[in-house]
């Protein structure tokens, strides 16, 4: 069931909010690095105007956030359903080496297991678990 348009703007607002004061950042100093009036994101963050995806991304590169993040927040977006689309963004990425490619995905694989093992059972079947510092070196 699709929420309320008026929530989904105040919880938009709010996680806006949740995120400047997470980077210390005032409401003008935000305002200023995105590019927006300040009354205007003030109006954002209590969820009376709706932002445009336009002012959603200022926004975000801002708070130094993905805007896909506040995509999602503001319903453009679908959430992420699993790993899949992760895995195939990092092993596509041109600037990273093969096995810097296969360690980050090992690494995420592996908090996701974990996550979802918290409420007990077995661990992941078929895969080498990484060790707590991350990958060492000498391997393949």
């Amino acid at each position: 069931m699709a929420r309320d348009p008026v929530d989904r703007w105040r919880d938009l607002g709010s996680f806006i909010r949740e995120q400047r004061a997470g980077a210390r950042l005032s409401l003008r100093r935000l305002s200023e690095l995105a590019g927006v009036s300040n009354p205007y994101l003030s109006q954002i963050e209590r969820g009376l105007r709706r932002p445009s995806a336009d002012i959603l991304h200022q926004i975000a590169k801002a708070l130094r956030i993905s805007a896909e993040t506040l995509y999602v927040q503001a319903g453009i977006l679908d959430p992420p359903g699993d790993d899949t689309d992760l895995v195939a963004h990092i092993r596509a990425d041109p600037h990273l080496a093969e096995s810097q490619k296969q360690a980050l995905v090992e690494i995420y694989r592996s908090f996701c297991h974990g996550r979802d093992a918290d409420g007990g059972g077995s661990g992941p079947t078929g895969e080498r678990p990484s060790p707590p510092g991350g990958p060492a070196g000498g391997g393949r």
